[in-house]
């Protein structure tokens, strides 16, 4: 689980950076793609919209979800620009921790006024 802290400090240290930059009041896909070129310019391997397969008894289905951002293949990134985050954006972080087999993600709110008001950070353990 180290190097995940590790990751998600430096995920969160790239979120201050954008939102120093930017500020709260903008649509969630800017946030997501200034984050997205943070992480790349640091060297960090990073999947954006990554497609996450829906499996319901053993069958693959055709609908799925689409994480916001996926790091180094370990933590996942799930942003909003919300006015306040509640108990389903933490159930869809903590969903896709399940169903991908990540045991870390990120869920951050950019709408904020101090960017650590809106990170949370979301551990599964099977």
């Amino acid at each position: 689980m180290q190097i995940e802290n590790d990751l998600a400090t430096e995920i969160i240290g790239s979120a201050i950076t954008v939102h120093k930059i930017l500020g709260p009041g903008l649509l969630e896909s800017a946030y997501k793609e200034c984050l997205f070129y943070e992480l790349i310019s640091k060297g960090l391997y990073v999947e954006k919209e990554r497609p996450l397969p829906l499996i319901y008894k053993d069958i693959r289905m055709d609908c799925g979800y689409r994480l916001d951002l996926l790091v180094e293949n370990k933590i996942i990134v799930e942003i909003k620009a919300v006015e306040v985050l509640n108990d389903i954006h933490l159930a869809q972080v903590l969903t896709y921790l399940k169903v991908s087999g990540c045991k870390l993600g990120l869920l951050m709110n950019f709408n904020v006024l101090k960017i650590k008001d809106g990170v949370r950070r979301v551990i599964h353990t099977p």
